[in-house]
């Protein structure tokens, strides 16, 4: 797939307030993106445009905290940190510099363990660990362009969470830059995390109360 080709911007400066203002054929940057002012969330892949759902629904909501709560308390004291959605994650591929920057993302949840990927912005680079989880609102095309997005810069650890079928699937990055999944973990079962050594979950956690 050929780079991207950034959509000249007369006025960079010029702040865009209504998201239909926005022509989804053209290519954008994190430079643009940084002039939206209007209340839609939305995601940049590869420079296109993803509007995001609605706000999370009360079930999305309860397993984000179920899942952030014992994170935070084992990472309480460690140098990893973790963050949730709305935080933005840019994976330039070379250059830094916003109008070189084509994806920027907000995963529900993510561990970042280098200090020096954090700035003010949120995070510049692949976190190690992301996790998101899954609403009815979800496309497989969007599912799969974020896959490739957090193969392709080296996230170490990706979750899937399920809240229909109270489940994860966990994707570890090999050697070879590949994702290898996990089994799918359910109900009564533990699971752990090959970047957070001595970290374990029960997923009874994860989905109780949620309801």
């Amino acid at each position: 797939m050929s780079e991207p080709v950034p959509y000249p911007i007369l006025n960079d400066d010029e702040p865009v307030r209504q998201f239909n203002d926005l022509d989804a054929s053209l290519t954008y940057s994190y430079a643009s993106y940084l002039n939206w002012l209007f209340p839609e969330r939305v995601e940049l892949i590869k420079g296109k445009i993803f509007k995001m759902s609605p706000a999370p629904s009360r079930v999305h909501q309860g397993i984000s905290i179920n899942l952030l709560k014992p994170l935070i308390n084992f990472l309480d004291g460690k140098p990893c940190k973790v963050y949730a959605a709305p935080f933005d994650v840019r994976f330039p591929k070379e250059s830094k510099a916003d109008k070189d920057i084509f994806t920027v993302l907000q995963p529900d949840i993510c561990v970042i363990c280098d200090k020096s990927k954090l700035d003010a912005r949120g995070c510049i680079g692949p976190p190690d660990l992301v996790i998101e989880i899954l609403s009815p609102g979800n496309t497989k095309t969007e599912l799969l362009h974020k896959y490739r997005v957090y193969e392709e810069f080296g996230v170490k650890e990706y979750w899937v969470v399920s809240q229909s079928d109270k489940s994860v699937l966990i994707y570890t990055l090999d050697e070879t830059g590949k994702f290898q999944p996990s089994k799918i973990f359910a109900l009564s079962e533990k699971i752990t995390s090959t970047v957070l050594p001595g970290f374990e979950l029960a997923l009874d956690d994860v989905f109780n109360d949620v309801e």
